[in-house]
């Protein structure tokens, strides 16, 4: 690894600091390497020079450069830190290169061999690496070399399989039994169903720890989730479960071994960490501990639902979100950026990442231009050439007040559900499905919907087809994503289905799931506004979610996760698993996680236009971060075909 990965493997005994020279038996290789992601493994250095193998200790020998600088070479730590990228340079990019670097992990019927992200190996040294590690290496286990990268992925296609034994990161990932999804730690009466009929069938609240294959996107705020199938971090569901900060991840065979040890309705402690999670059976509490979202108290801004007018996106800034919410504030703040640039953008190359002054060299590389260029007009230049967000109007808080004020049959609903929930009622759901059945029901009055005609006639004349968003004041905060609360409808074609359109969003912010989950965060119904975002319709070759943060490995600044589908609602909701990647927005360069449902992966061009969403995110987390240290990362839904990237939503990710 580069000195400045960062990992969390399990210890490894630190009595034995390396191995040279000798075969790694698989006793020997557990005895010496930590875990990662469930599976033991040691570093290796190959010495081309000299013919001989090490494998470290990583409990001792935390990175390659240190223990070849000190042990090998005979340069003290200190002087290898300070010059850090020329000797990454030497190991993992130079053709001729003296050392070959790995990570060999054991895994249930094979051992696989791989590179640091970042190696540029060639198919000859790949070649060599596996043919050279394969000699001193147990043979009770097949050894298979498992490509770093997207290009060694290509690289390794080239070569015929008799002469390379190899396995792909989405094969692995696609049969790993365990993926942390959130770390933490929670205490919790276990509940697991096999069905969705079973879930509906029950009763949860905050103490529940819920096991099933899929947990359905509407789940209640609860203590923990254990997923008994794959899915993808940036679903609904496990957005919310990282913003409620419960512990949540997969586990193959999790229904099973609950229904073994006799878990189902008993109190556990439940743990996740990097290299696996627990169920401890625990006595049942007499006064029970809640999760950490209990006592969060959401305060929402003061907002303005006086006359405001509906105005085209490009005309707001994110101030704006007390008058037309948080979602049509950040897209006007980002066509802002587009059409102005910012001061902002470098940011995150800006801060000191030890022992590198910063990381603007690198960003200089991945926007191809020459040391000492001007990398804010350079990253303005990635930003206009490549970056869009599709046209689009926002309604402002007013005009739903208008519309609710203009039936008094609502007004009379509305009442009923507030001295609901003041006196915590048993009344609150059906008088939640009444008011949204009255709010669609309700004829639009006649000047609110000319008001909307008349924007869309002036500001999107020609659009075939729309996209209308929800933009509460209550959703995209930092500490209440409401992810997939409020509704959003795409391919709206009509003026007549236009506005049930937004009468639909209208109605989301009473749903029985929204209302439940804002009055759990303390978010009082009286505070809260639905404006609409009404947008052109953009037609793309794929699309999905990117967050500027690796979700199973936090502490992993370089890279940025990728969820790709060829539609964007099978990403946030769940209903089919997306491709999966992983882009690093230092060195550069992507790895295949997953492909989930897809048959096959995307091209080279695809993949170079994920790179370049990857560095456009990063430099979108500068300009967005509230404070400056640059390291609160994004969420942001986009749309992309060969020559743009379209950028949908944005929003903070709740870490």
């Amino acid at each position: 690894m580069s000195l400045t990965d960062v990992v969390a493997p399990s210890p490894a005994p630190e009595n034995v600091a390396a191995l040279v020279g000798e075969r790694l038996s698989l006793s020997a290789l557990h005895q010496l390497g930590g875990t990662l992601g469930g599976y033991s493994f040691v570093k290796v250095v190959v010495d081309r020079e000299t013919s001989a193998i090490h494998f470290l200790n990583d409990a001792r020998h935390s990175f390659h450069a240190i223990y070849i600088g000190e042990e090998i070479l005979g340069v003290p730590e200190e002087r290898v830190r300070a010059e850090i990228d020329s000797y990454n340079e030497a190991f993992y990019h130079a053709p001729d290169r003296r050392f070959l670097l790995g990570i060999l992990a054991r895994h249930p019927q094979l051992l696989s061999l791989e590179t640091v992200e970042v190696d540029t190996m060639p198919a000859a040294l790949i070649r060599e690496f596996h043919a050279f590690v394969a000699e001193y290496v147990d043979p009770a286990l097949p050894l298979v070399f498992k490509p770093a990268n997207q290009l060694q992925e290509r690289i390794v296609r080239e070569i015929p399989a008799g002469e390379l034994p190899r396995v792909f990161a989405h094969e692995l990932f696609s049969t790993a039994p365990f993926v942390a999804l959130n770390p933490g730690t929670a205490t919790g009466r276990l509940r697991a169903f096999r069905t969705e009929a079973e879930y509906r069938a029950a009763t949860l609240d905050w103490t529940d720890i819920i096991v099933m294959d899929r947990v359905p996107d509407d789940v209640p705020r609860l203590s923990g989730i254990v997923n008994a199938r794959h899915t993808t971090p940036l679903s609904h569901t496990n957005v919310l479960a990282t913003g409620w900060q419960i512990p949540n991840a997969v586990q193959l065979g999790a229904l099973a071994e609950v229904e073994r040890r006799g878990l189902d309705g008993k109190w556990v402690e439940y743990t996740v960490d990097g290299q696996a999670l627990s169920l401890r059976e625990i006595p049942e509490p007499a006064t029970a501990t809640p999760p950490s979202w209990y006592a969060q108290r959401v305060t929402l801004e003061q907002p303005e639902a006086d006359h405001s007018p509906i105005v085209h996106l490009a005309r707001l800034r994110a101030a704006d979100r007390y008058r037309y919410g948080t979602k049509a504030a950040n897209l006007g703040e980002l066509h802002h950026v587009l059409a102005h640039g910012s001061q902002r953008l470098l940011g995150f190359y800006q801060v000191p990442r030890p022992p590198r002054e910063n990381l603007l060299p690198y960003l200089a590389r991945l926007l191809d231009v020459p040391a000492g260029a001007d990398l804010t007009a350079a990253a303005r230049r990635l930003l206009d050439d490549r970056v869009r967000v599709p046209r689009g109007i926002a309604l402002p808080f007013s005009l739903q007040r208008r519309f609710l004020e203009s039936s008094p049959r609502i007004q009379q609903a509305i009442g009923k559900l507030k001295m609901a929930l003041e006196l915590d009622a048993r009344e609150i759901e059906p008088l939640c499905v009444e008011l949204q059945t009255l709010i669609r029901a309700a004829r639009m009055p006649g000047a609110l919907a000319g008001e909307i005609d008349s924007a869309l006639v002036s500001q999107l004349a020609g659009v075939r087809s729309f996209v209308v968003r929800s933009s509460s004041n209550a959703e995209d905060l930092a500490g209440f994503s409401a992810a997939g609360i409020y509704e959003s409808l795409t391919h709206v074609t009509t003026a007549e289905r236009i506005f049930a359109s937004v009468k639909e969003v209208w109605a989301s912010l009473v749903s029985v799931r929204s209302v439940r989950l804002r009055r759990q965060a303390g978010i009082s119904l009286d505070d809260c506004y639905m404006g609409v975002v009404i947008q052109e319709q953009v037609a793309a070759d794929f699309g999905g979610v990117l967050v500027t943060t690796n979700p199973m490995n936090r502490a992993d600044f370089r890279t940025v996760y990728v969820n790709v589908s060829p539609r964007v609602t099978d990403v946030v909701e769940g209903s089919a698993l997306p491709m999966q990647y992983l882009y690093s927005t230092v060195e550069g360069g992507g790895r295949t996680v997953s492909l989930g449902d897809a048959p096959e992966d995307l091209d080279e061009a695809a993949h170079e236009q994920l790179q370049r969403l990857a560095v456009a995110g990063r430099l979108l987390q500068g300009h967005f971060s509230p404070d400056y240290t640059f390291d609160s990362p994004v969420d942001v839904e986009w749309l992309a075909d060969r020559d743009h990237i379209h950028l949908v939503q944005l929003r903070p990710y709740s870490v």
